[in-house]
């Protein structure tokens, strides 16, 4: 909940009590400079002993209610038939009105069952914007996926507050460039995860509804974070402020085909699903669902993990819930403005996004100024974001670098997960980086993967050891320990 103090400031308030705690560890900078060496400057390397904020991801992180720890206890683990996945099918239908569902152990997973029923090569997926996994499938079949947003979806630092909008014009466009029978699917993103987290308009949602039917095409929504894009369609759009999250997600999803998600956001649990209304698109699914999965009552999760998203679902259509992680990434944000640090605006759901091309005007992308800036990060606070930029594109089928069109470094704010003095400190540490900018050099591969890179790739410093330069530097400024 945010409330206004007398000097006039807005801070989020936790609508939560801390039952239990998980210590951490914070290394002096000279030793997180050889945990850094050692992993490449790659801080997906990194352990997780050595990471003091670990704000990488919202996925699977979330802090998980004592409701959701509860129903773990009382998991049915049978193979066939499970108790457990009639509970979580009956929520899906309960929130987002949907008939049928298929469980799957992440939101990748639904990615590949939806691309192998629904994409004949070559034809094109047309999205809001793409995520990486999203394009790896689509592009391993031989296909391509065509990013839609508004030019201003792609300007950090502007006030469009649904920068996740799929440009109707473009999408009109694409559709008769390509021929609709070329056209496998159209995908909406809740929210658009390499963009800053940005939601669509409930309006948008409409439009794109009516221009897929017209012309016969399916309408998919990825809805990892569909409980933050209905937040911000509550707090954001013209006549929505007093509904209720849970109308809201009904409203969605009445207008898409196929709803798929990974549970490990929204849903506060290691897990995922599809769901739809029609029967046909079901029952393709199921035909591969245990071949790749599991079977129809499991579909690769654990039965404790079917508990608890079924629970953490239902939690997710209180406000407070929806708007606890975009209130702290509000907050974050605003901070960093303060202190002069170019973030994207308006803040969106997941993380707060660094805007690394302004950051640092100096690197350019072919030697990734995010990962740069994400390694400095590092370096001086021991808080862990990751990289959304060029290093989170492969190369072309020519093996050229595809230069990504925002550079950001992505700041992950999970679920009730961190306290407002842990992103104070945060922000601090990221203020003193801004005014040593000039330290930060680039970054090049000396281990490049060929898929998803930015996962296991490693590199090294240019123009000499600036890891060592910017250790230097902050402890001069704040000694050896901190």
């Amino acid at each position: 909940m945010m409330i206004s103090l007398p000097d006039g400031r807005r801070i989020p308030v936790e609508m939560h009590r801390v039952k239990i705690v998980q210590k951490i560890n914070l290394l002096p900078a000279d030793q997180r400079l050889e945990c850094l060496r050692a992993v490449g400057y790659n801080t997906f390397l990194l352990q997780s002993q050595d990471v003091f904020l670990d704000m990488l991801t919202d996925s699977g992180t979330n802090a998980m209610s004592d409701n959701q720890l509860a129903a773990m206890m009382v998991a049915d683990d049978a193979y066939a038939g499970s108790a457990s996945f009639v509970k979580l099918a009956n929520v899906v239908k309960k929130i987002f009105g949907f008939e049928h569902t298929l469980p799957v152990h992440q939101g990748r997973a639904a990615e590949h069952l939806l691309v192998k029923v629904f994409l004949k090569a070559p034809q094109v997926v047309l999205n809001n914007y793409h995520f990486p996994s999203t394009r790896v499938h689509v592009e391993i079949v031989g296909s391509r996926i065509l990013d839609l947003v508004g030019d201003d979806a792609l300007i950090p630092a502007g006030s469009n507050p649904f920068k996740g909008n799929i440009d109707i014009a473009k999408l009109r466009q694409a559709i008769e460039e390509h021929g609709p029978e070329n056209v496998a699917f159209i995908r909406m993103e809740a929210t658009t995860n390499l963009i800053g987290g940005q939601p669509f308009s409930m309006q948008n949602l409409r439009e794109v509804r009516e221009v897929a039917t017209k012309n016969g095409l399916l309408l998919i929504l990825d809805g990892s974070l569909i409980g933050e894009n209905a937040y911000f369609i509550k707090k954001r759009e013209a006549g929505y402020a007093d509904k209720s999250i849970q109308e809201i997600l009904l409203e969605m999803m009445g207008m898409v085909d196929i709803f798929y998600m990974s549970g490990r956001k929204s849903g506060g649990a290691r897990g995922g699903l599809i769901a739809t209304n029609n029967k046909e698109y079901f029952q393709h699914l199921m035909n591969w669902l245990p071949v790749y999965e599991g079977f129809s009552t499991y579909g690769g999760m654990s039965t404790k993990e079917i508990e608890a998203m079924a629970v953490g679902l239902e939690e997710m259509t209180e406000t407070e819930v929806a708007g606890s992680s975009p209130q702290f990434i509000e907050y974050f944000a605003e901070r960093l403005q303060e202190y002069g640090v170019p973030v994207v605006t308006p803040p969106g759901g997941l993380a707060c996004h660094v805007d690394a091309k302004a950051f640092l005007p100096h690197i350019p992308p072919l030697q990734y100024p995010a990962e740069a800036l994400n390694a400095a990060m590092y370096l001086v606070s021991g808080a862990r974001g990751v990289e959304r930029g060029t290093m989170s594109e492969d190369r072309d089928a020519k093996g050229d670098e595809i230069v990504a069109r925002m550079e950001l470094v992505r700041i992950a704010i999970p679920r009730r997960a961190f306290t407002l003095g842990q992103i104070e400190y945060v922000a601090q540490r990221v203020s003193w980086l801004y005014q040593h900018r000039d330290l930060i050099g680039g970054l090049r591969f000396v281990e490049e993967p060929p898929v998803m890179r930015f996962f296991f790739g490693r590199l090294e410093p240019l123009g000499g050891d600036w890891g060592k330069k910017i250790v230097d530097a902050f402890q001069a400024d704040f000694g050896k320990e901190l």
